[in-house]
């Protein structure tokens, strides 16, 4: 049977300092250093960080690797979120996840983290300025950063099977999960595609996130007991301002993920060549290209979709849903599933609520016709870019119609709070708690002070046992970062 698919989505932002004499690090700094002033600033624990460990069984952290740089600027949030800058963008990682749902809600509890620092770092700039924050992954000028996702997989399912299964999956689903671009920065003389990343995918397999970045990335950092699981690291899709798409985007691959653990993915879906699938996949808004498929004949990416969806239906019917967050959950993501796929076979249109780059696309459009501006004009490049503008008075994609799927009180509660499923909700609790004791944070543990100078790491190795329910009558009984320590040490591995 499959294991849980706790999953979560690390964001890249796009930054620009407008009316202000500040770098892409700086400003980065600057906001992040805004939200973070009244907080304690918890760092980031890079003892077991192995960015260069390969699935294929070798590793280049100590040498080709580019090296960590632990001095920028990070906090760990009582939502169980990581808020830092990552090279030059500010960067918001979610929490530990238990389904696709909650993944929506505490990435939108991360565009309000970034909202909020925007705002607070408004009164450290000179009137007139201010940070100007993008949900989006290119900066049109050949740079791209990403959207990162995470799922727990079964350390016992062979690699192989995993490409196999899910890379047919990867390519295609930027359908219904793509943001939407004016033009190209791969050579291409396309006026508009379907997905921001596509430009940039240039290997099927590979370990590198920015460079020769892959469909799937072998980086083997589970953040959890290595013996029994994998991290599945997904680079390469694309920032929706869609909360609907980022549902599916999260959810369709998570149920894919536990076909492939329970053998139940269909045959005869594997690509000749992915990485020119992709590229032509996006680069037709019409739907109608199709792609090699390795075994002969040919394919569209909405019906390979729907070859996987149909799969996925037996597949829930044989295993059920538990895997993958329950019966609620999974079934909003198959029914939204079958409705956008349908939705794109027939009036485009009506997809425009649920699919970022009809909603875009639908408005760029207008905006040419109104005007006889060309689709790709300086002017339909800067909708493109104010589609995905952070800033409440000036974003296009709140005005475009999206339809809502998280509850809004859960969002805001979000912000501060973690999530209950998972071991996200001791680490947020304790750092709420004693803010002042945790010296340092990873994924999989905590170093926390104790009396007389000592420290001690908390291991938190499996991604469910410390949730809530393990939880709360710990922290219950706890006065003391001391008596933390001994009562998380007294559980036995595996407790739940």
């Amino acid at each position: 049977m499959a294991v849980p698919k706790v999953c979560g989505i690390e964001t890249e932002f796009g930054i620009a300092a407008r009316g202000a004499d500040l770098g892409p690090m700086a400003a980065s700094s600057m906001l992040v250093l805004a939200y973070a002033g009244g907080l304690e600033q918890v760092g980031w624990d890079f003892a077991s960080e192995r960015p260069g460990a390969d699935v294929r069984g070798f590793d280049v952290s100590d040498h080709a690797y580019a090296p960590i740089e632990p001095h920028l600027v990070n906090t760990v949030l009582t939502n169980g979120a990581r808020f830092y800058v990552d090279h030059a963008h500010p960067e918001y990682s979610s929490p530990e996840c238990r389904d696709a749902m909650e993944v929506v809600t505490w990435d939108r509890a991360g565009e309000e983290v970034v909202r909020s620092a925007m705002s607070r770092a408004a009164s450290a700039l000179p009137v007139g300025s201010e940070l100007v924050v993008y949900k989006n992954n290119t900066d049109g000028k050949g740079n791209s950063y990403g959207c990162h996702e995470n799922y727990l997989l079964d350390r016992g399912i062979p690699f192989a099977s995993v490409v196999r299964g899910a890379t047919p999956h990867l390519v295609t689903r930027q359908v219904f999960c793509g943001a939407g671009k004016v033009g190209s920065e791969a050579g291409s003389s396309v006026e508009f595609q379907i997905s921001q990343r596509s430009d940039f995918i240039e290997e099927e397999v590979g370990l590198e996130t920015t460079i020769r970045r892959p469909i799937v990335n072998t980086r083997d950092e589970p953040h959890a007991d290595p013996t029994l699981w994998r991290r599945l690291h997904v680079i390469l899709g694309d920032a929706n301002m869609s909360e609907t798409a980022t549902l599916l985007k999260v959810g369709t691959t998570a149920i894919v993920l536990a076909m492939i653990e329970d053998g139940a993915l269909p045959d005869g879906v594997e690509l000749e060549d992915p990485v020119t699938a992709i590229r032509i996949i996006s680069a037709d808004p019409t739907l109608t290209a199709t792609v090699r498929l390795a075994r002969g004949g040919r394919i569209s990416a909405l019906d390979l979709q729907r070859r996987i969806l149909v799969a996925a239906r037996s597949w829930a019917a044989r295993y059920g849903l538990e895997s993958v967050g329950g019966d609620g959950v999974g079934t909003c993501v198959l029914d939204a599933w079958d409705a956008v796929l349908e939705s794109l076979g027939g009036d485009q249109s009506l997809a425009a609520r649920t699919v970022d780059w009809v909603a875009k696309r639908r408005i760029i459009d207008a905006h040419c016709a109104r005007h006889g501006h060309h689709p790709t004009s300086p002017s339909a490049r800067a909708i493109d870019l104010q589609y995905h503008d952070l800033r409440p008075d000036r974003g296009l994609a709140p005005r475009a119609g999206l339809l809502p799927v998280a509850d809004p009180g859960a969002v805001a509660r979000a912000v501060a709070s973690p999530p209950r499923s998972t071991r996200a909700f001791l680490r947020g609790s304790v750092i709420a708690r004693w803010p002042a004791a945790v010296l340092s944070c990873n994924w999989d543990g905590m170093v926390v002070a104790l009396d007389g100078d000592r420290t001690e790491r908390i291991v938190l190795d499996d991604p469910l046992a410390w949730n809530e329910e393990c939880s709360a009558g710990i922290l219950a009984g706890c006065a003391t970062t001391e008596d933390l320590v001994r009562s998380v040490g007294a559980r036995r591995p595996g407790d739940r």
